[in-house]
């Protein structure tokens, strides 16, 4: 039967996990550049961003917890190749593609750099760091538990007594105008960069264990559970991010767009609180973006070695994961973030389609609406980045609704799935119980 009843306390801890989950060091880099090229609109540059961060990942959690973490079956009505296409895409954004090399170039930028100065080679940090991350996903021990367990409380006391410190005093002053057109599609994009949506899906296994082993096993209290346990966790990221928007504002006078966005908040921290500030900040996003690593590349492994059926193992994927992002983080951070854009863009709009509709699996019985949905949400990603990176003019691409907000996609997806509905199916898909 499971248990129905859901209790005040397992909220407030799964609400904390959520949070956890969520909150990587990689998004402590953009929120106070958002704040610096929003100026006067921070507030609605951090709207879209937390959207797009926090609110993703939420919905993400959600809509896989009602296929009982199994991705590909989440993903199967668009068509089994269309989803395990689309599932990998995401699973490789979280994995050696983007995040996992971006932990390793952010503790570099933030970590070592400050406290130590050039004295040390990106790349030589980038093996000893892919190393240890090596080490300690094939062999998980009670040490990245242990650091888990005090990192994000003793984080998140550093980023208060930082924000505190820059709302009574601030540095500088905010200037007159943003230095962006579209600062809400700026903060939908720079949310995106965070991949927490991604990394929810392929996360959201370990919180459902977690779940049944407390005695939530229906599906439909799960996600009352996540539900509650969500507004918590995204309460506690948005007063952070906030929080990095308005100290960003506040320098936005001493800074342009080229400021480099993983020393903005390292420049604000050593500004306020001084070398010891700037060095507390150091050790804690170091260990941080370390426990993201395992975390991220264990889930990698996990899912290729599953994908493969055990053809290939879960140790050669991990060692495979580490080298390829040992070679991407010497890039450095904000190289990754350039490539991550265009990539993000394409990748994004069918996977929220996918999660949206995962919430009426039950419902739509023609897999039509899927596949026509899924393709044009591709599609329309495609031609917005083939115009925005390469500089081809597709007319329709401006001209479509909610452009400024960054959703042109949105209509058409809606129009494609309705043209879906009437197109006749069939083989129809077994739905989720």
């Amino acid at each position: 039967m499971g248990n129905s009843t859901i209790k005040a306390k397992d909220i407030m801890v799964f609400g904390f996990a959520l949070f956890a989950m969520f909150f990587g060091a990689g998004n402590l880099i953009f929120p106070p550049y958002l704040g610096i090229i929003s100026g006067p609109k921070w507030m609605i540059g951090f709207m879209g961003f937390t959207l797009a961060d926090a609110g993703l990942a939420l919905l993400a959690v959600m809509a896989t917890a009602k296929f009982h973490g199994n991705v590909d079956k989440m993903f199967e009505r668009c068509g089994k190749k269309l989803g395990i296409m689309i599932g990998c895409a995401d699973i490789l954004c979280i994995g050696p593609l983007l995040a996992i090399p971006r932990t390793g170039a952010t503790t570099f930028e933030m970590g070592i750099t400050p406290v130590i100065g050039n004295a040390l080679p990106i790349f030589i940090f980038c093996i000893i760091y892919f190393v240890l991350t090596y080490l300690l996903t094939i062999r998980p021990s009670k040490v990245v538990d242990i650091v888990g367990q005090f990192l994000t409380p003793a984080l998140l006391i550093a980023l208060a007594v930082i924000i505190i410190k820059g709302v009574v005093t601030p540095i500088a002053g905010i200037i007159d105008k943003p230095m962006i057109d579209n600062v809400f599609a700026e903060g939908i994009g720079q949310g995106y960069q965070t991949m927490d949506a991604f990394a929810a899906i392929a996360l959201a296994s370990v919180l459902i264990v977690s779940l049944n082993d407390k005695g939530y096993t229906s599906p439909s209290v799960q996600i009352k559970v996540i539900l509650k346990a969500g507004i918590v966790a995204c309460v506690a990221l948005a007063l952070i991010y906030g929080g990095l928007c308005y100290l960003g504002a506040t320098v936005s006078s001493m800074n342009g767009t080229d400021a480099v966005q993983a020393k903005v908040l390292v420049a604000i921290t050593e500004t306020l609180l001084g070398t010891v500030g700037k060095t507390i900040l150091a050790v804690a996003v170091s260990l941080a973006c370390l426990t993201t690593s395992i975390g991220l590349t264990s889930a990698t492994g996990q899912y290729f070695a599953n994908l493969s059926k055990g053809k290939i193992s879960y140790e050669r994927v991990v060692l495979a994961v580490c080298i390829f992002s040992a070679v991407v983080a010497s890039m450095g951070v904000g190289r990754i973030i350039k490539v991550a854009a265009p990539i993000l863009s394409i990748v994004y709009p069918p996977s929220i389609v996918l999660i949206v509709l995962a919430f009426f699996n039950e419902k739509i019985k023609n897999d039509n609406i899927y596949k026509a949905a899924v393709y044009m949400a591709l599609l329309i990603s495609v031609l917005g980045v083939v115009e925005s990176q390469f500089g081809v003019k597709v007319p329709i691409i401006d001209t479509l609704p909610l452009h400024s907000l960054g959703f042109n996609w949105v209509v058409p997806v809606l129009i494609a799935g309705v043209v879906g509905k009437f197109i006749p199916y069939k083989k129809q898909s077994a739905v989720a119980e």
